[in-house]
């Protein structure tokens, strides 16, 4: 019962992101779910879902890390990786669910680096990051929403080390992160809702699939009509 709600309370979030969680249990009744406020607000947490709009039991920030602020307004882009955006989502599965780091080129839409992982600590969100360096090199700035994985001394310790800035979305500033929910949106309505992937393999290959066709074959109207692996290779030259 559970995976099915969660499924819905995902599906409406994508077009719904304002939703807190009384709208969310309003909406969910009406499709005669029985659900309290309470049930739908554990499973928003557990599904990392936070409405966009600020209010109360919105953020999932920890009460003690630090927030930085948001540096990328009027930032001019003129090289590759000066810019990344990262963030994790919930996909759901046949038969469970799990997390999905994306990390994106923020002018050019490029999906850098993605990984698979059944949660989404600290630990699996530096490993990616890590890879991604490896491969990429180190952006001049990165930028994530409020979560504690991003706001932790670990998490914060190796962007210093590596002297990337830091760059955090307002609270409740849903368009300071909209290229990234963008990729969700299409990533789960064009690949996840089609496909009952079983196995966590399965997933991870249908996913690829769509990646790379998002990458390479895929138009944005933003980037003059080009694929983001083009706007990326010209900006890499």
């Amino acid at each position: 019962m559970n995976l099915a709600l969660m499924r819905r309370i995902d599906e409406q979030y994508l077009k719904g992101a304002w939703y807190g969680s009384r709208q969310m249990t309003r909406y969910l009744k009406r499709q005669r779910y029985c659900v309290g406020r309470k049930r739908s607000r554990r499973l928003r947490r557990l599904m990392a879902i936070v409405a966009i709009y600020p209010g109360p039991q919105t953020s999932r920030r920890h009460p003690k890390h630090p927030v930085f602020p948001y540096l990328l307004r009027n930032v001019s882009v003129t090289h590759a990786n000066q810019v990344w955006c990262t963030d994790v989502t919930y996909l759901p599965m046949s038969h469970g669910f799990i997390y999905l780091l994306a990390i994106v080129g923020w002018h050019t839409r490029h999906v850098l680096f993605w990984r698979l992982w059944t949660t989404q600590d600290t630990s699996f969100c530096l490993e990616a990051r890590e890879e991604a360096v490896e491969k990429h090199g180190a952006p001049d700035l990165l930028n994530t929403d409020q979560g504690s994985q991003f706001t932790s001394s670990p998490w914060v310790g190796e962007l210093n080390r590596q002297e990337s800035k830091i760059s955090m979305d307002g609270k409740g500033c849903w368009t300071d992160h909209v290229f990234i929910e963008r990729l969700w949106r299409s990533l789960k309505y064009e690949c996840l809702y089609l496909n009952a992937y079983d196995t966590i393999r399965e997933a991870r290959q249908g996913i690829a699939d769509w990646i790379t066709y998002y990458n390479q074959e895929r138009p944005h109207s933003s980037l003059g009509d080009q694929t983001s692996k083009e706007t990326y290779q010209k900006l890499a030259v």
